[in-house]
């Protein structure tokens, strides 16, 4: 026989202490429940970002406002992706080692679960005057009998009779029956179907974020302006999966016709409603259209998409007449500042019409900017404009009025609701007039341009949301449910009798020792055990008890009886 060399040996022994020991102990230390709950409650906390600071894949303008309103502080949080939380590398890495931790742990008791399904009752131990519940009885009939009536009497148990001592035993011809029952099995199924749910909700929420998308759109409620799914650069705003490339979204389109809003008297909203107009698949080439009523947790459902309807507000609308006598208009939504008044901030821009300034330079000096207030319901104090009721009953503009370059010209995204304010700092933007306007009313630039505020439109706030997952996660959130209270509310008991023939004169009788334990703290008997004990071992008449089955005598007996019994 060949020995190991030394060396290899060695090698051996080294590779174990340093490489196999400390990656076993990390995976038993990873897929314990302990870590677990530890990853579970830091996933909790790690989403609290997210739901307090702006993210940028919902709200690219509003965070890098945030960012530039903190200073240093946006920049630090910016790094350390707080504004990018639920796909950054940090909650990435702790959701994926929850779910390694979960797969780790909950396998073997998945395994251990599905054994017990098929166990039969345990034994009844040695000593049963050491279980928590404990009575003796004595009762008429044999063990067997005795044996037979409480296994017909436990309906709803699984049972197991066993002969535990017979002839030949170190108790001679004594012959002890015990009963073995235990109820409660659907526990432990309650508890597999929790975990297997578990599981499969996680791995639905992962299938969702990465086969999912979620875009966001602002539509002027004038049945003029729509939105076709056919692209990402049709959203204002837009949150793609890993494995979506925007080439492949499913393809309707919509337009929104109208928008209603409804109030409680204490200026609080009661119900929006828009009306939408939808088409999908062969309407779009047949250019059918379909009209629903969109409300607030009400989606459309289309094309393997729910559209929901998120916020409302106004959309001023403004038009610029040059010297030249040519005309631009634009409907602009603004954002509103104040919900009990709707009250509203936004900014437009217009360029200058073709061939009225030759000089380019001086072309890009004469554009328009408007920058102010909407008010539905509009309370003057002096100069100052305020609203007084959300439903538009005296509409008003309060507006700065900007000559100069606008920054059309530059092809950089810029804020749709406020103007550039380096722009204005360095000069290139002079505010020309500060103005209250009503519907209607208009005025007028020393160099004759003519801005007017003509009236208003309503806006709504469209979300497009693609998850192919969602009736997995729905499937599994329900059954995960399911599971948990059956778990919580099953009680897991354990019965068992110990029948021992009393010896003496006269018909048979026996000693009934019965004991009790509940699997767990919360399914204690209280006083029940002792009436069920009762209840086992009354007395019955004998039509009642079902003898365990006897094998039949042998042939000769019978023979034998007939010929040696007595003559009459």
């Amino acid at each position: 026989m060949v020995k190991p060399r030394p060396d290899r040996q060695r090698a051996t022994r080294h590779l174990q202490r340093y490489l196999f020991w400390p990656a076993r102990n990390l995976w038993r230390s990873l897929t314990s429940m302990r870590t677990a709950l530890a990853l579970l409650f830091l996933l909790a906390i790690a989403a609290v970002p997210g739901a307090m600071l702006p993210q940028r894949d919902l709200n690219a303008t509003k965070t890098t406002q945030y960012i530039a309103d903190n200073g240093a502080v946006g920049e630090v949080l910016d790094r350390l992706q707080m504004f990018d939380v639920f796909s950054s590398i940090w909650f990435t890495s702790i959701y994926a080692l929850l779910f390694i931790s979960l797969v780790g742990c909950l396998t073997p008791r998945i395994a251990e679960h599905a054994k017990s399904l098929r166990a039969q009752p345990v034994a009844a131990p040695r000593n049963l005057a050491r279980m928590p519940r404990h009575e003796v009885r004595d009762t008429d009939g044999t063990p067997e009998q005795t044996a037979a009536l409480i296994q017909q009497r436990l309906k709803g148990w699984r049972t197991t009779v066993r002969t535990v001592h017979g002839p030949g035993s170190e108790r001679g011809s004594v012959t002890v029956v015990e009963v073995s029952a235990e109820k409660g099995y659907l526990r432990e199924f309650g508890n597999l179907v929790f975990h297997f749910s578990l599981l499969a909700l996680l791995v639905a929420i992962a299938a969702g974020k990465m086969f999912g998308y979620e875009g966001t759109r602002i539509l002027v409620a004038d049945g003029q302006e729509g939105l076709c799914n056919t692209s990402t650069a049709v959203y204002d705003s837009f949150r793609a999966g890993n494995l979506v490339d925007g080439t492949s979204l499913n393809e309707f389109c919509i337009q929104v016709q109208a928008f209603e809003a409804s109030y409680l008297e204490t200026g609080q909203p009661d119900m929006y409603t828009a009306t939408l107009k939808y088409q999908s698949g062969n309407e779009i080439s047949k250019n059918e259209w379909n009209e629903r009523a969109l409300q607030v947790n009400d989606p459309l459902r289309v094309a393997g998409d729910r559209v929901y309807l998120l916020g409302h507000g106004f959309a001023p609308t403004f038009t610029v007449t040059f010297p030249d006598g040519r005309t631009r208009t634009q409907t602009v939504p603004f954002q509103p500042d104040e919900l009990q008044t709707m009250m509203s901030s936004g900014a437009a821009r217009f360029d200058t019409p073709a061939g009225l300034y030759p000089d380019e330079d001086e072309r890009r000096t004469k554009q328009i900017a408007v920058e102010g207030l909407f008010a539905p319901t509009a309370v003057f104090n002096g100069g100052l404009m305020t609203s007084a009721w959300p439903i538009p009953d005296n509409p008003a503009v309060a507006i700065d009025i900007y000559q100069g370059d606008t920054g059309l010209d530059t092809g950089r995204p810029q804020n749709v609701y406020s103007l550039n304010v380096d722009m204005i700092n360095q000069g290139r933007l002079l505010k020309i007039e500060r103005v209250n306007l009503l519907a209607g009313q208009d005025t007028r630039l020393p160099d004759g341009t003519v801005v007017q505020f003509d009236g208003y439109q309503r806006w709504v706030s469209l979300q497009v949301s693609h998850d192919p997952a969602q009736k997995w996660v729905l499937a599994s959130s329900i059954a995960m449910l399911g599971g948990l209270l059956i778990s919580l509310l099953i009680k897991r008991r354990r019965i068992w009798a110990r029948i021992t023939p009393t010896p003496g004169p006269g018909h048979p009788r026996c000693t009934v020792e019965m004991a009790g334990l509940a699997r767990t703290d919360q399914a204690g008997w209280g006083e029940n055990f002792t009436d069920l004990v009762d209840a086992l071992i009354r007395e019955v008449p004998k039509t009642d008890v079902h003898p365990l089955p006897q094998p039949p005598p042998p042939r000769w007996a019978s023979l034998i009886e007939f010929y040696c019994a007595p003559a009459q």
